[in-house]
């Protein structure tokens, strides 16, 4: 059974590879490394023993939360791990005085923003060729906990 837990640095090299096979340009092992530490950051992953399926990151700054990354190793997508860790990412959050979340999506990515909306996400607006490899722009969203 699958497990949400706090990233450790044991754990980089399996995150900085997801975010490789997931990503177009992905944060580098370097990156997740030095964003650990740091107070108003909180990375959870879903693992399988010792294996990482999928991990998600936040930055918070007073009571406002971006999300950076949400993503699941390829073969094993589509099984709810993606929905375990925006609602554990969430209460992390909201537990640290966290009431409004954004993030960014490319537009395409349909799956994503069902899973964003069905959290509470609403779109906020476009920003114009946001993304790169290949080109595109991104949505912008959020939520608001009253």
């Amino acid at each position: 059974m699958a497990q949400i837990k706090l990233m450790t640095e044991a754990e980089v090299d399996q995150v900085a590879e997801i975010a490789a096979e997931v990503f177009s340009h992905p944060w580098t092992r370097q990156g997740f490394s030095e964003a650990l530490p740091g107070e108003d950051n909180c990375f959870l992953l879903c693992m399988e023993g010792d294996r990482v399926l999928g991990y998600c990151g936040l930055y918070m700054a007073a009571d406002e939360g971006e999300i950076i990354n949400v993503a699941v190793k390829p073969e094993y997508q589509g099984q709810g791990i993606a929905n375990q860790l925006m609602q554990a990412l969430l209460e992390a959050g909201e537990s640290r005085g966290v009431s409004r979340f954004f993030l960014e999506v490319r537009v395409s990515n349909v799956p994503a923003i069902g899973l964003y909306e069905k959290h509470g996400f609403v779109k906020q607006g476009i920003r114009k060729n946001f993304y790169d490899a290949p080109k595109e722009d991104a949505f912008v969203m959020n939520r608001i906990r009253e």
